[in-house]
């Protein structure tokens, strides 16, 4: 992933050299050439999503592929909230890689330690999620979208959760290839690793609002970002209530930036009044200016 950002745009591909130099080891050969399974590691995964997500962004601000303005606020999904401290001028790219290359680390140490699984419920409300997984032993990972939260917990948990789930309407349960339970108490090991981390990584205020995966509210200091950092790892992702705040706010479209376009998607479901755009390759972010000016 990533290859054509970097062969197509000088300031994407500034994002990749930075980070082999600051991770130690050459990210960009493993985005292009894999191996796969390495790549999935969270160690690797996070600081490879974290990069491409960023070349992403300089390569639409190279090719003038994002409106006029500064934007109102940013959010981002889990390791996407890193992203959005990077691009709000609250984190340098190279303290930014530091940080998420440890979190890796650090989520892939306590998922060994505790092995753990997730799943999509599709079709059920939060509330008969949340009750299913307190019956289970399983948690409330993430809220997505209306009719799609994520749980997670020690694999037998999650288990006996999809099937109670099963059981009382819910239209699928989808098993998730990764390595750990993330955002559940299960990571609770990396907390403490991660506030050292965070305490000694030089944040500044944004330089607009990011809204929290924890609260879905603003923030707008580097106080209350670094109290964030670390809440996000264990506490559930409220990107249903995130979008929902931004709709409250006048926001009337957003722009995804990075590989995939999982929150684009997401966003449709919980208000299609919004007009959504995705960068994640070279075409995408050279035509942002033009596609948000025309129809949806």
């Amino acid at each position: 992933m990533g290859r054509d950002l970097f062969e197509g745009s000088a300031q994407a591909r500034q994002v990749f050299e930075t980070a082999d130099r600051v991770l130690g080891f050459s990210i960009t050969e493993l985005c292009f050439r894999g191996p796969e399974a390495e790549l999935q590691e969270t160690r690797h995964a996070q600081p490879a999503i974290f990069a491409v997500s960023l070349a992403c962004l300089a390569a639409a601000r190279e090719l003038d592929g994002l409106p006029p303005g500064p934007p109102a606020f940013l959010a981002g999904h889990s390791l996407g909230e890193f992203t959005a401290l990077v691009a709000a001028g609250a984190l340098d790219l190279e303290d930014g890689l530091r940080l998420v290359q440890e979190r890796g680390r650090l989520m892939q140490e306590a998922a060994e330690r505790s092995p753990g699984a997730m799943a999509a419920i599709l079709g059920l409300d939060e509330a008969a999620v949340s009750d299913i997984c307190h019956q289970a032993g399983a948690e409330v990972c993430n809220l997505n979208a209306p009719g799609q939260v994520v749980i997670g917990g020690a694999p037998r948990a999650v288990e006996a959760a999809l099937m109670l789930a099963l059981e009382r309407g819910a239209q699928r349960g989808v098993r998730l290839k990764v390595s750990g339970a993330f955002h559940t108490s299960l990571v609770m090991p990396a907390a403490e690793g991660m506030a050292r981390a965070v305490a000694a990584s030089p944040l500044r205020d944004p330089q607009a609002p990011i809204i929290a995966n924890t609260s879905a509210q603003p923030l707008t200091t580097a106080q209350a970002l670094r109290e964030e950092l670390v809440r996000q790892l264990t506490s559930p992702v409220q990107w249903q209530r995130s979008v929902e705040y931004l709709r409250s706010q006048g926001v009337q479209g957003a722009i995804e930036f990075g590989p995939g376009r999982v929150l684009a998607g997401l966003i449709r479901r919980i208000d299609r009044s919004l007009e959504v755009r995705n960068v994640s390759d070279l075409a995408s972010a050279r035509g942002q200016a033009s596609a948000l000016d025309a129809p949806p």
